[in-house]
Protein backbone atom coordinates (compact mmCIF):
# COMPACT_ATOMS: atom_id res chain seq x y z
CA UNK A 1 0.00 0.00 0.00
CA UNK A 2 1.07 3.32 -1.04
CA UNK A 3 0.19 6.76 1.05
CA UNK A 4 1.74 10.32 -0.18
CA UNK A 5 2.09 13.47 1.62
CA UNK A 6 3.87 16.74 0.98
CA UNK A 7 5.32 19.13 3.85
CA UNK A 8 2.32 22.47 3.95
CA UNK A 9 2.69 24.78 6.71
CA UNK A 10 5.25 23.33 8.30
CA UNK A 11 3.17 19.63 8.68
CA UNK A 12 3.05 17.03 6.56
CA UNK A 13 -0.44 16.38 5.25
CA UNK A 14 -1.46 13.49 3.34
CA UNK A 15 -2.08 14.00 -0.55
CA UNK A 16 -3.13 12.22 -3.56
CA UNK A 17 -0.69 13.83 -5.82
CA UNK A 18 1.06 11.71 -7.44
CA UNK A 19 4.02 14.09 -7.74
CA UNK A 20 3.99 14.63 -4.33
CA UNK A 21 7.67 14.62 -2.33
CA UNK A 22 7.00 12.01 0.21
CA UNK A 23 6.10 8.49 -0.53
CA UNK A 24 5.08 5.81 2.52
CA UNK A 25 5.18 2.37 1.58
CA UNK A 26 3.50 -0.06 3.69
CA UNK A 27 3.96 -3.67 3.98
CA UNK A 28 5.07 -3.42 -0.31
CA UNK A 29 4.47 -6.54 -2.22
CA UNK A 30 5.95 -7.49 -5.09
CA UNK A 31 4.83 -5.04 -7.94
CA UNK A 32 5.48 -2.21 -5.34
CA UNK A 33 8.66 -3.66 -4.88
CA UNK A 34 10.09 -4.02 -8.19
CA UNK A 35 8.98 -0.90 -8.66
CA UNK A 36 11.31 0.63 -5.79
CA UNK A 37 14.12 -1.35 -7.37
CA UNK A 38 13.64 -0.68 -11.14
CA UNK A 39 12.29 2.55 -10.90
CA UNK A 40 14.03 4.10 -8.27
CA UNK A 41 17.30 1.89 -8.37
CA UNK A 42 16.66 0.69 -4.78
CA UNK A 43 19.07 -2.00 -3.67
CA UNK A 44 17.01 -5.25 -3.20
CA UNK A 45 18.95 -5.90 -0.26
CA UNK A 46 18.74 -2.73 1.39
CA UNK A 47 15.18 -2.76 0.72
CA UNK A 48 14.54 -6.29 2.48
CA UNK A 49 17.18 -4.63 4.92
CA UNK A 50 14.11 -2.01 5.60
CA UNK A 51 11.83 -5.00 6.38
CA UNK A 52 13.82 -7.25 8.31
CA UNK A 53 13.84 -6.50 11.92
CA UNK A 54 17.11 -8.33 12.88
CA UNK A 55 18.68 -5.81 10.76
CA UNK A 56 21.76 -3.09 11.83
CA UNK A 57 20.76 0.38 11.49
CA UNK A 58 22.93 1.91 8.60
CA UNK A 59 23.93 4.49 5.98
CA UNK A 60 24.75 3.65 2.82
CA UNK A 61 25.48 6.34 -0.13
CA UNK A 62 24.16 5.42 -3.78
CA UNK A 63 24.32 7.59 -6.98
CA UNK A 64 21.28 8.82 -6.97
CA UNK A 65 20.05 8.74 -3.58
CA UNK A 66 20.81 8.06 0.55
CA UNK A 67 19.42 5.14 2.05
CA UNK A 68 18.99 5.20 6.02
CA UNK A 69 18.18 1.96 8.11
CA UNK A 70 17.25 2.28 11.30
CA UNK A 71 15.30 0.45 14.66
CA UNK A 72 11.85 1.43 16.29
CA UNK A 73 9.90 -0.35 18.84
CA UNK A 74 6.94 -2.20 17.42
CA UNK A 75 3.60 -0.68 19.11
CA UNK A 76 2.36 -2.44 22.33
CA UNK A 77 -1.39 -3.56 21.55
CA UNK A 78 -1.25 -7.40 23.22
CA UNK A 79 -1.69 -7.06 27.45
CA UNK A 80 -0.90 -10.48 27.62
CA UNK A 81 2.16 -10.41 25.88
CA UNK A 82 5.15 -8.60 27.72
CA UNK A 83 7.63 -9.33 25.02
CA UNK A 84 8.22 -6.19 23.60
CA UNK A 85 9.66 -6.46 19.60
CA UNK A 86 11.32 -3.95 17.61
CA UNK A 87 11.31 -3.50 13.85
CA UNK A 88 12.97 -1.73 10.90
CA UNK A 89 12.38 1.54 9.02
CA UNK A 90 14.14 2.26 5.83
CA UNK A 91 14.27 5.79 4.87
CA UNK A 92 15.92 6.52 0.56
CA UNK A 93 15.95 10.09 0.66
CA UNK A 94 16.76 12.10 -2.83
CA UNK A 95 17.13 15.36 -3.80
CA UNK A 96 13.60 15.84 -4.72
CA UNK A 97 12.06 12.63 -2.63
CA UNK A 98 11.70 10.58 0.14
CA UNK A 99 10.77 7.21 0.17
CA UNK A 100 9.55 5.41 3.24
CA UNK A 101 8.85 1.75 3.79
CA UNK A 102 7.70 0.22 6.72
CA UNK A 103 6.94 -3.22 7.48
CA UNK A 104 3.46 -2.59 9.63
CA UNK A 105 0.78 -0.15 8.97
CA UNK A 106 0.84 2.27 11.31
CA UNK A 107 0.33 6.25 11.88
CA UNK A 108 3.26 7.81 11.09
CA UNK A 109 3.10 11.76 11.22
CA UNK A 110 0.72 11.79 14.50
CA UNK A 111 3.60 13.09 16.96
CA UNK A 112 4.08 16.06 17.66
CA UNK A 113 8.17 16.52 16.65
CA UNK A 114 6.22 16.70 13.16
CA UNK A 115 4.80 20.13 13.95
CA UNK A 116 7.19 22.28 12.31
CA UNK A 117 9.03 20.08 9.04
CA UNK A 118 10.43 22.66 6.46
CA UNK A 119 12.83 20.06 4.44
CA UNK A 120 13.24 16.61 3.43
CA UNK A 121 16.29 16.61 5.87
CA UNK A 122 14.13 17.56 8.19
CA UNK A 123 11.93 14.97 7.97
CA UNK A 124 14.54 12.68 8.14
CA UNK A 125 15.63 13.91 11.60
CA UNK A 126 12.31 14.10 13.11
CA UNK A 127 11.68 9.99 12.04
CA UNK A 128 14.83 9.31 14.10
CA UNK A 129 13.56 11.10 17.13
CA UNK A 130 10.34 9.93 16.79
CA UNK A 131 11.41 6.39 17.31
CA UNK A 132 14.17 7.56 20.20
CA UNK A 133 10.95 8.86 22.12
CA UNK A 134 8.83 5.80 21.37
CA UNK A 135 11.74 3.94 22.99
CA UNK A 136 11.47 6.81 25.87
CA UNK A 137 7.90 5.74 26.19
CA UNK A 138 7.86 2.15 25.90
CA UNK A 139 11.33 1.99 28.94
CA UNK A 140 8.91 4.03 31.27
CA UNK A 141 6.01 1.18 30.50
CA UNK A 142 8.31 -1.20 30.96
CA UNK A 143 9.42 0.47 34.68
CA UNK A 144 5.82 0.63 35.62
CA UNK A 145 4.94 -2.65 34.88
CA UNK A 146 7.73 -4.10 36.63
CA UNK A 147 6.62 -2.19 39.28
CA UNK A 148 3.39 -3.90 39.35
CA UNK A 149 4.65 -6.93 38.54
CA UNK A 150 6.66 -6.72 41.96
CA UNK A 151 4.10 -6.16 43.98
CA UNK A 152 2.17 -9.12 42.67
CA UNK A 153 5.24 -11.15 43.50
CA UNK A 154 5.24 -10.29 46.89
CA UNK A 155 1.91 -12.86 47.41
CA UNK A 156 2.69 -14.71 44.59
CA UNK A 157 2.90 -18.94 45.24
CA UNK A 158 3.84 -19.34 40.98
CA UNK A 159 5.85 -18.37 38.15
CA UNK A 160 3.66 -16.19 36.28
CA UNK A 161 4.74 -13.08 37.27
CA UNK A 162 8.29 -13.97 37.22
CA UNK A 163 8.12 -14.96 33.78
CA UNK A 164 6.57 -12.42 32.73
CA UNK A 165 9.77 -9.82 34.37
CA UNK A 166 12.21 -12.51 32.39
CA UNK A 167 9.90 -11.44 29.09
CA UNK A 168 10.31 -7.58 30.34
CA UNK A 169 13.92 -8.44 31.00
CA UNK A 170 14.57 -9.60 27.38
CA UNK A 171 12.29 -6.51 25.97
CA UNK A 172 15.12 -4.76 27.47
CA UNK A 173 17.73 -6.55 25.50
CA UNK A 174 16.63 -5.69 22.04
CA UNK A 175 15.80 -2.30 22.71
CA UNK A 176 19.62 -1.82 24.15
CA UNK A 177 20.84 -3.61 20.83
CA UNK A 178 18.83 -1.28 18.63
CA UNK A 179 18.99 2.25 20.42
CA UNK A 180 23.13 1.21 19.97
CA UNK A 181 22.70 0.07 16.58
CA UNK A 182 20.75 3.92 15.92
CA UNK A 183 23.98 5.39 18.09
CA UNK A 184 26.16 4.11 15.28
CA UNK A 185 24.15 5.60 12.92
CA UNK A 186 23.25 9.02 14.24
CA UNK A 187 27.15 9.23 14.65
CA UNK A 188 27.63 8.22 11.11
CA UNK A 189 24.94 10.85 10.01
CA UNK A 190 27.02 13.79 11.84
CA UNK A 191 30.22 12.73 10.60
CA UNK A 192 28.63 12.83 6.82
CA UNK A 193 26.73 15.86 7.55
CA UNK A 194 28.29 18.02 4.70
CA UNK A 195 27.65 15.51 2.22
CA UNK A 196 24.20 14.91 2.84
CA UNK A 197 23.33 18.72 3.18
CA UNK A 198 22.30 19.57 6.36
CA UNK A 199 21.91 22.87 7.27
CA UNK A 200 22.90 24.34 10.36
CA UNK A 201 20.02 24.21 12.14
CA UNK A 202 19.25 20.51 11.28
CA UNK A 203 22.84 19.92 12.55
CA UNK A 204 21.72 20.91 15.63
CA UNK A 205 18.59 19.32 15.89
CA UNK A 206 20.75 16.19 14.62
CA UNK A 207 23.59 16.70 17.98
CA UNK A 208 20.19 16.88 20.07
CA UNK A 209 18.74 13.86 18.73
CA UNK A 210 22.17 12.03 19.62
CA UNK A 211 22.25 13.31 23.00
CA UNK A 212 18.72 11.88 23.51
CA UNK A 213 19.53 8.48 22.14
CA UNK A 214 22.64 8.38 24.72
CA UNK A 215 20.37 9.41 27.66
CA UNK A 216 17.19 6.46 25.75
CA UNK A 217 20.28 3.91 25.83
CA UNK A 218 21.54 4.88 29.77
CA UNK A 219 18.03 4.82 31.32
CA UNK A 220 17.03 1.04 29.57
CA UNK A 221 20.49 -0.22 30.76
CA UNK A 222 19.60 1.03 34.22
CA UNK A 223 16.71 -0.54 33.99
CA UNK A 224 18.10 -3.81 32.46
CA UNK A 225 20.02 -3.70 35.53
CA UNK A 226 18.20 -3.40 37.62
CA UNK A 227 15.71 -6.49 36.39
CA UNK A 228 18.90 -8.62 36.20
CA UNK A 229 19.90 -8.28 39.14
CA UNK A 230 17.04 -8.78 41.65
CA UNK A 231 15.62 -11.54 39.54
CA UNK A 232 17.45 -13.73 41.94
CA UNK A 233 15.89 -11.78 45.11
CA UNK A 234 11.97 -12.24 43.58
CA UNK A 235 12.56 -15.89 42.63
CA UNK A 236 13.39 -16.44 46.52
CA UNK A 237 10.34 -14.44 47.96
CA UNK A 238 7.88 -17.00 45.96
CA UNK A 239 10.08 -19.79 46.97
CA UNK A 240 9.45 -18.29 50.42
CA UNK A 241 5.80 -17.48 50.43
CA UNK A 242 5.48 -21.20 48.90
CA UNK A 243 7.06 -22.48 51.84
CA UNK A 244 5.09 -19.97 54.30
CA UNK A 245 1.85 -21.31 52.98
CA UNK A 246 3.12 -25.22 53.38
CA UNK A 247 4.07 -24.60 57.14
CA UNK A 248 0.83 -23.07 57.42
CA UNK A 249 -1.37 -26.16 55.79
CA UNK A 250 1.13 -28.41 58.44
CA UNK A 251 0.03 -26.81 60.99
CA UNK A 252 -3.73 -26.54 60.47
CA UNK A 253 -3.31 -30.38 59.65
CA UNK A 254 -1.82 -31.44 62.83
CA UNK A 255 -4.06 -29.19 64.68
CA UNK A 256 -7.05 -30.86 63.27
CA UNK A 257 -5.16 -34.46 64.29
CA UNK A 258 -5.11 -34.17 67.44
CA UNK A 259 -8.46 -33.46 68.48
CA UNK A 260 -9.17 -36.34 65.63
CA UNK A 261 -7.50 -38.90 67.76
CA UNK A 262 -8.98 -38.22 70.70
CA UNK A 263 -12.51 -38.40 69.31
CA UNK A 264 -11.33 -41.54 67.71
CA UNK A 265 -9.60 -43.49 70.94
CA UNK A 266 -13.29 -43.21 72.45
CA UNK A 267 -15.04 -44.44 69.39
CA UNK A 268 -13.13 -47.83 69.83
CA UNK A 269 -16.14 -50.92 69.32
CA UNK A 270 -13.90 -52.45 72.84
CA UNK A 271 -14.64 -51.40 76.68
CA UNK A 272 -13.29 -48.17 76.94
CA UNK A 273 -13.20 -45.84 80.34
CA UNK A 274 -16.36 -43.72 80.80
CA UNK A 275 -18.47 -45.71 78.51
CA UNK A 276 -21.27 -45.80 81.24
CA UNK A 277 -21.08 -42.34 82.32
CA UNK A 278 -23.72 -40.35 81.76
CA UNK A 279 -21.55 -37.00 80.56
CA UNK A 280 -19.32 -38.96 78.35
CA UNK A 281 -19.75 -37.26 74.99
CA UNK A 282 -19.15 -33.37 76.68
CA UNK A 283 -15.92 -34.73 78.37
CA UNK A 284 -14.68 -36.63 75.35
CA UNK A 285 -15.47 -32.67 73.68
CA UNK A 286 -13.79 -30.97 76.15
CA UNK A 287 -10.94 -33.48 76.02
CA UNK A 288 -10.52 -32.69 72.46
CA UNK A 289 -11.07 -29.02 72.99
CA UNK A 290 -8.23 -28.93 75.74
CA UNK A 291 -5.83 -30.51 72.58
CA UNK A 292 -6.51 -28.16 70.33
CA UNK A 293 -6.00 -25.41 72.79
CA UNK A 294 -2.94 -27.25 73.88
CA UNK A 295 -1.52 -27.10 70.00
CA UNK A 296 -2.33 -23.49 69.54
CA UNK A 297 -0.47 -22.78 73.04
CA UNK A 298 2.40 -24.18 71.89
CA UNK A 299 2.07 -22.97 68.37
CA UNK A 300 2.27 -19.59 70.13
CA UNK A 301 4.74 -20.20 71.97
CA UNK A 302 7.51 -21.56 69.94
CA UNK A 303 6.40 -18.76 67.77
CA UNK A 304 5.91 -21.39 64.90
Amino acid sequence: MIKRFEILDDKVVETKDVQSPIFLYIIPDDNEKRELIDKYKIDEHTLNSSLDPDELSRLEFEPDHIAIIFKRPENYIDKSQLLLKVSSMGVFLFKERAIIVIPKDIVLFDAKVFLKVSTLNDLVLRLLNRAINHYFAHINAINMISDELESKINMAMENKYLINLFTLEKSLVYYLNSINSNGVLLDKLKISAAKIGFTQTELELLEDILIDNNQCYRQAEISSNILASLMDARASIVGNNLNVLMKTLNIITIGIMVPTFVVSAFSMNVGIPLQQHPFAFYIIMGLALCSVSLVIFLWRKKKW
